[in-house]
């Protein structure tokens, strides 16, 4: 299977195309939705930099200083793409507003419409692959990454759609470029948020979603029998490797060999549920009442 890194490099040569191609279709043009366009092709480039960076370090193995691995970084570069595209933003804005206060004409949308057509399919291409790699590798950088380029698609096309109206309509309708120039920088802005709220659940470490949850204690129950219990269950993710510590209960009289065989196959299970999840299993006596103690589980189940 490829790296991740690899898909982060096709996001720096994307970005670097299109960098190219906007810029030079608002100087042809002068429309500040262009201009607004091409701003985000800078954060672009500026955030896929940042995921190669981050992907390089998150796949480093654990050394003795950072003994749980690498993997949040992925949460580091995600907050900072986040932060970036929200600037990107404001600077959208701040460029719309001067330009709806102080109209400008504008020239040669024929060709810089089919200049930003261009640079819309070489992001939509680079951000399917991306996310395809994203789902693979379960890598909330590529996601991210991904999801930034799908949103610069979406943007320009309907930049592309506003430009095509004032070519096509007569003199007087120049004032839908600033317009969707805002309307661009609002659902940017929506996206940088997004990402900085899940990458701050995840230096948080925020516990796995209920669907994750659910489908930990099915297998725990596959492996150890209707009749097991266990609680105190406590996940984390960290990048794309997941933790998972619970304490389960089996009966006093059980050997120290057979529990331990019956931790491998609730290991197992596990592991065919999630790509090399970290568990930590604390095996206590079901009779003894103090086996109960420690926190409230976000999962229970009794005999």
């Amino acid at each position: 299977m490829p790296s991740p890194r690899r898909y982060a490099v096709y996001s720096i040569i994307a970005s670097v195309v299109t960098l190219g191609l906007k810029f030079g279709a608002w100087a042809v043009t002068d429309s500040v939705g262009l201009l607004s366009d091409a701003v985000e092709s800078l954060v672009n480039l500026s955030a896929a930099l940042l995921a190669l960076t981050a992907l390089t370090v998150a796949l480093r193995p654990a050394d003795q200083n950072h003994t749980y691995g690498h993997g949040k970084a992925e949460f580091f570069s995600a907050g900072a793409e986040g932060l970036l595209i929200v600037a990107a933003a404001v600077g959208i804005v701040w460029a719309a507003v001067g330009r709806f206060l102080n109209p400008a004409p504008l020239s040669h949308l024929g060709p810089g419409i089919g200049v930003a057509v261009l640079a819309s399919v070489v992001n939509l291409v680079t951000a399917r692959a991306m996310l395809r790699a994203a789902r693979r590798h379960d890598s909330i950088t590529l996601e991210a990454d991904a999801k930034h380029l799908l949103t610069d698609v979406w943007t320009s096309g309907g930049l592309v759609a506003a430009l095509a109206v004032i070519l096509l309509l007569p003199k007087g309708w120049e004032w839908i470029d600033p317009v969707v120039a805002l309307i661009m920088a609002l659902n940017i802005a929506r996206t940088g948020v997004g990402l900085m709220r899940r990458a701050g659940e995840g230096l948080m470490d925020a516990a796995l979603p209920p669907e994750e949850l659910a489908a930990i204690a099915g297998a725990i129950t596959r492996a150890a029998g209707t009749g097991a219990a266990f609680h105190a269950l406590r996940t984390r993710k960290s990048g794309s490797r997941r933790f998972i510590e619970f304490h389960l209960l089996v009966p006093g009289a059980m050997t120290v060999q057979a529990s331990h065989d019956l931790c491998h196959d609730v290991e197992a299970e596990l592991k065919a549920l999630f790509p090399a999840p970290v568990v930590t299993i604390h095996v206590e006596p079901e009779e003894d009442h103090r086996s109960w103690d420690g926190p409230a589980p976000a999962v229970e189940t009794q005999p």
